[in-house]
C-alpha cells in the first residue's frame, strides 16, 4: 500500500517518541511538524529531517494525509477539529478531548466529511495485553466478574520541568495516565455501563522538586485522588484507584478475576511485561509463551529493557484506511473511554452513581500476524 503522508502538530517531548517509532512502521511517511513556538518546530525538523511547517502551513499541505495532534490536552478538542476541518483525518495523543460533549462533536464532524478519528493509547496492542486478551477470550480464567487496576504514585513535580497542568482541570491521574488503564480495561473486557467514585487531594499545593523551578509552590485545581468502581457490561465490577498521593504501595497494576482463575497483567502504560495466572484453586499455572513482536525490548529506559511501539495505533490506522475497515484506536473507543473517566471524576465530586450513555465494541485483537503485517521489515 501506499505511503500516509503523516504532519505533526506539538514538537514537545512526546513528538521525538513519535519521529523515532514511525519508521518501524509501514504505510507513515512523516513530512513535516508544526508547533506554535516555530523555534520548536524547526528544533524538532531538523532533528529528524521533515519540514517545519507553521499551524496553517501544515494543514493546507497537500503531501500531508493524516495529522498527529500532540498538543495539551486544553486544546485537543480545537486542534482535532482544525485538522478535520482542514480536511485531513486525526489521530490525538490522550485523552481524545476533555468532554463528551466535545467528543461527540468530532463524531459528528468526521461522520460528515468521511474522514477517520484516531486516538491513543495504543498500548493495550502491546504483546503483554494481546497475550491477556487471548487468554481471557479462550475462558482461560473463565468469565471475569471483578478486578482492580491502581494508578499510583507521588505526582508529576518529582520529575517534569513543568508539571503545573497535571494539577488542572482536564489532567490530574484519571485524565493523564487513566487512558491506558480505562482503554485497556474495556479491550479485555468490554464497554462499561456504570460507574460510582469519591475523589479529594491530599494538598491544596505542591512544590516543583525538579529543576530549573525547584522550591516554587503550584496550585492543585483537581483532585489527585479517586476512588471508584465500574461496572462493565458483562456484569464485572472492577476498582479503580488512581492518586497522586501515595509515596509506595504494594498494588499489582491491574487484576482481572474470572469464575475460573485470576489473571494479573502488567502496567497498561508499556507494550510489555509478564503476565501471570492462577488457577481455581489460587495455584499460579504456567502461560505459554508468545511471539508477539510487540512484546519485544526495544528501549532501554532507567527501569530497564522495555517494548515500546508506539505509532503502533497509527499505524493501524493507516492500514484500516487503505483497506476499508475499522482501525482499533477509534473514535467510539476513546469517546467512550473519556465518558467513563469523565463520569468517574463526576461521581466523585457529586458523591453518586453515574450511568452512562455511550458505548462501544472492543477493538479487534492484533494477532502476531497482524502486528508484523504493520511492520517494515
Amino acid at each position: 500500500m501506499s505511503d500516509l503522508g503523516v504532519g505533526i502538530i506539538g514538537c514537545g517531548n512526546i513528538s521525538t517518541a513519535y519521529l523515532k517509532l514511525a519508521p518501524l512502521f509501514k504505510g507513515l511517511r512523516m513530512v513535516a511538524v508544526a508547533d506554535i513556538d516555530e523555534g520548536a518546530a524547526r528544533t524538532r525538523a531538523a532533528e529528524f529531517d521533515v519540514r517545519a511547517e507553521s499551524v496553517d502551513g501544515l494543514l493546507a499541505a497537500d503531501d500531508v494525509d493524516m495529522v498527529v495532534n500532540l498538543t495539551i490536552p486544553a486544546v485537543h478538542y480545537e486542534v482535532t477539529r482544525a485538522i478535520l476541518e482542514a480536511g485531513k483525518h486525526a489521530y490525538s495523543e490522550k485523552p481524545l478531548v476533555l468532554t463528551l460533549e466535545e467528543g461527540e462533536a468530532l463524531r459528528a464532524l468526521a461522520d460528515a466529511k468521511g474522514l477517520r478519528v484516531g486516538s491513543a493509547p495504543d498500548t493495550f496492542l502491546g504483546g503483554a495485553h494481546q497475550q491477556a486478551r487471548d487468554l481471557i477470550d479462550s475462558g482461560a480464567i473463565g468469565r471475569v466478574s471483578g478486578g482492580t487496576a491502581h494508578v499510583m504514585g507521588r505526582g508529576m513535580e518529582h520529575w517534569h520541568p513543568n508539571p503545573d497542568f497535571f494539577f488542572q482541570p482536564g489532567a490530574g491521574p484519571v485524565l493523564d495516565v487513566g487512558p491506558y488503564y480505562v482503554t485497556n480495561l474495556i479491550q479485555l473486557i468490554g464497554p462499561v455501563v456504570r460507574v460510582v467514585g469519591l475523589s479529594g487531594s491530599a494538598s491544596p499545593t505542591r512544590t516543583i522538586l525538579s529543576e530549573p523551578r525547584k522550591g516554587e509552590v503550584i496550585p492543585v485545581n483537581t483532585p489527585t485522588t479517586i476512588h471508584g468502581v465500574l461496572e462493565f457490561e458483562n456484569g464485572a465490577l472492577v476498582t479503580l484507584g488512581a492518586s497522586w498521593d501515595v509515596k509506595a504501595h504494594g498494588h499489582r497494576n491491574m487484576e482481572l478475576y474470572g469464575t475460573e482463575g485470576t489473571l494479573c497483567v502488567p502496567d497498561p502504560n508499556f507494550f510489555g511485561g509478564t503476565l501471570e495466572r492462577f488457577n481455581s484453586d489460587g495455584e499460579p499455572t504456567g502461560i505459554p509463551s508468545s511471539d508477539h513482536p510487540f512484546g519485544v525490548p526495544n528501549q532501554t529506559h532507567p527501569q530497564g529493557d522495555v517494548a515500546n511501539y508506539r505509532t503502533a495505533g497509527l499505524a493501524d490506522m493507516a492500514a484500516a484506511i487503505h483497506e476499508t475497515r475499522p482501525h482499533r484506536c477509534s473514535l467510539d473507543l476513546a469517546v467512550h473511554a473519556v465518558e467513563v473517566m469523565t463520569a468517574l471524576l463526576r461521581a466523585g465530586e457529586e458523591r453518586r452513581v453515574i450511568d452512562l450513555t455511550t458505548t462501544c465494541a472492543r477493538p479487534a485483537p492484533l494477532t502476531a500476524a497482524d502486528a508484523r503485517a504493520l511492520m517494515r521489515s
